[in-house]
């Protein structure tokens, strides 16, 4: 099976939004997808529910394909309360960031938006 790792590192929320288009494409064409959430774009986990696509939004959290916010980044933004509301998975294995060598370990291919 191919595997698909999608990093948003964008705060604008278009980015965050084809980042979402493209794990969900992945996903139903198949293939092992994982969303993680960096850098400013952490910020769009406070409101991207209450976006036009807020329904694709919740389908990805339904399929568990967000794997990973980063902790540092979260805080950062104002947005790790929400994260942990959203009970979304935090990661904090790289001086505090998401790491992505296990996503490397494990053969996903990783995309950046």
């Amino acid at each position: 099976m191919k595997k698909m790792a999608i990093v948003s590192f964008q705060g604008n929320l278009s980015c965050f939004v084809h980042a979402l288009l493209n794990v969900w494409d992945y996903h139903e064409k198949g293939y092992d997808t994982a969303l993680i959430i960096e850098g400013q774009s952490c910020e769009r986990v406070k409101d991207i529910g209450d976006s036009p696509q807020a329904a694709l939004w919740q389908q990805i959290k339904d399929a568990g394909l967000v794997k990973a916010v980063c902790k540092a980044c979260a805080a950062n933004v104002g947005a790790l309360a929400a994260a942990e509301e959203q009970q979304l998975p935090i990661d904090s294995t790289l001086s505090g960031h998401a790491a992505l060598e296990p996503y490397s370990r494990e053969g996903f291919e990783i995309v950046l938006f």
